[in-house]
């Protein structure tokens, strides 16, 4: 039997370990302490942090492992990388990785190899004179962590009088001694999944974003197919595989969020790993297989065999959140049984104490539609969002 090491035991890794049970192998998952689901599906725990990867790689190599994995998140991603150059395993490099979870490295390489980005600078917290730093770069601005996910560390920056507060916000939310500022592209935000094997791009699936606006966008459902012109399809997929080859990207699924503005697509940033919020079930309903599997397949050296099943299905998916924090007294689906509703999922039972949502972690479950068409899974996503009552007290 082989065996897989998952990092990660939260609910984005949940599908996953299911997937990797289905497929007959020893599932050995990775995760801090903590009330994650993960742990009671896994063949065996280890409770380590999963960012530490000389302790990771100790336990790969005692354990054999013939895999290691993540989904939805980039926390680990580093790690991966250690293990697989260290025992050989299939998946993105070390070097890769690096450059994957630090996003000063990842803009570097794309101005380096002419992705079109927002411009920027390296900042570090104990600038003297950040003004001077920053000269150049036009208001509105993005501060932000170079090494946090989910949208932590991440805020929008109008004036000169808010930096003071911005730079506290990113201080709390990252390890580095330095941070990101960019300028802020005025556009339409949108994504997009892919797969490299082998050094081919196997795929790219653009997708529509439902976005939260608080201090800076966070991605809240995703619907696909995506209605934009060929030629920017043609644009944002050229920008893609320049990304991934700058960052060498390799044997992984990747993650993009983008800005197009004038027709033109701006590569916020990739993430060496399969998005967040419902996003392998999106590329799954899509073109018909299952992309878990896929994922599990190339990380233990496996050719994943992508094939892909006309008519594509049209999908949308939408988090449910809550609009205070509190305890869930209550929570029901009044929705009928219908084949087009693909998922309605709970991440909390009555009881469980739930955070007003701000960033994609404050989730408390979320839904996923189909249909013939991508107004028929846009209009019964939400009339099914209606029909889903949560009370939090």
């Amino acid at each position: 039997m082989k065996k897989i090491m998952i990092l990660g035991a939260g609910i984005y890794q949940v599908p996953l370990i299911k997937t990797a049970k289905r497929m007959g192998l020893y599932t050995i998952v990775v995760s801090i302490p903590g009330n994650y689901p993960g742990f009671a599906l896994a063949d065996k725990v280890y409770y380590e942090n999963t960012v530490d990867d000389e302790k990771i790689l100790e336990i790969a190599r005692a354990e054999q492992i013939d895999g290691i994995v993540t989904t939805g998140t980039d926390v680990c991603v580093i790690t991966i990388g250690k293990v697989c150059d260290a025992m050989g395993l299939a998946g993105l490099s070390y070097e890769a990785a690096q450059i994957a979870v630090d996003k000063m490295l990842m803009k570097t390489k794309y101005e380096e190899y002419g992705v079109r980005t927002a411009r920027f600078r390296q900042v570090l917290f104990t600038d003297p004179d950040i003004k001077k730093t920053i000269e150049g770069l036009e208001f509105p601005l993005i501060f932000k962590s170079v090494d946090s996910s989910g949208s932590r560390g991440i805020t929008r920056v109008d004036s000169y009088e808010e930096f003071d507060s911005a730079m506290q916000y990113v201080k709390e939310n990252t390890r580095k001694d330095y941070f990101l500022i960019e300028e802020f592209v005025e556009g339409e935000e949108f994504g997009a999944q892919a797969f490299v094997y082998n050094g081919e791009v196997q795929f790219i699936l653009p997708h529509g974003d439902y976005v939260f606006h608080g201090d800076t966008g966070v991605p809240i459902g995703h619907f696909a197919p995506y209605n934009l012109s060929e030629d920017v399809i043609e644009d944002a997929k050229a920008q893609l595989r320049g990304a991934v080859k700058a960052m060498q990207l390799d044997n992984c699924a990747i993650n993009a969020d983008f800005i197009l503005k004038d027709n033109k697509t701006y590569v916020l940033e990739l993430g060496g790993r399969c998005g967040a919020t419902c996003l392998a079930e999106l590329t799954s309903i899509y073109y018909g297989f299952d992309y878990y599997e896929k994922i599990l397949k190339t990380a233990l050296g496996e050719d994943p065999a992508f094939t892909f099943d006309k008519p594509f299905v049209p999908n949308a998916s939408h988090l449910l959140m809550s609009d205070k924090d509190g305890i869930i007294k209550s929570q029901t689906d009044h929705n009928e049984p219908n084949d087009n509703i693909y998922e309605v999922e709970f991440d909390y039972q009555p009881g469980d104490e739930v955070h007003k949502f701000h960033v994609g972690p404050h989730r408390i479950g979320h839904i996923i539609t189909k249909g013939e068409t991508l107004e028929d899974a846009q209009k019964l996503l939400f009339e099914a969002m209606d029909k889903v009552e949560i009370v939090v007290e």
